[in-house]
């Protein structure tokens, strides 16, 4: 009877480990957007990851396109981030967005990400959390985000 009651605990600490919360803490230098990459609201940029690791594999690059809409120096919009991990998974956030804009330049903005999936070993992942931007004199942003996922 012992014995069984230990399998019993075991299974079930396994069980809550699988769908425990992770952290997860990542920085993107994104590029600016071209005059080729813009088209009315909607935008397109490249960034790279300065750190953050999913499930212990890190993060590498992104790509993001967004709508937004935008009034006087205010944007909010909403947008598609696809990162790919060094193994060569893809993981899907969605996302909406505020930011403070001058001169059509980006200065700095926040968003509420989830993560709604990807490929390979991601394609059962789920998330969220936020990010908090800063704009470059370059036209550039670095983004630091946190959240949490769970890995199934």
């Amino acid at each position: 009877m012992r014995k069984l009651w230990l399998v019993g605990l075991f299974v079930l600490l396994s069980a809550s480990m699988s769908l425990a919360q992770m952290k997860l803490v990542s920085q993107w230098n994104c590029d600016k957007a071209s005059a080729a990459q813009v088209v009315g609201d909607f935008t397109h940029s490249s960034c790279t990851a300065v750190k953050g690791e999913v499930g212990g594999i890190k993060e590498t690059k992104g790509m993001d396109a967004a709508m937004a809409e935008t009034t006087g120096d205010n944007a909010t919009g909403h947008g598609l981030f696809i990162s790919t991990a060094e193994n060569g998974d893809k993981i899907h956030y969605t996302y909406t967005s505020t930011a403070m804009m001058r001169g059509g330049e980006f200065q700095s903005g926040t968003n509420k990400w989830s993560i709604v999936g990807g490929t390979g070993k991601f394609a059962s992942l789920r998330g969220e959390g936020t990010c908090n931007g800063k704009g470059n004199a370059d036209g550039t942003a670095v983004w630091d985000c946190t959240g949490s996922y769970k890995l199934k």
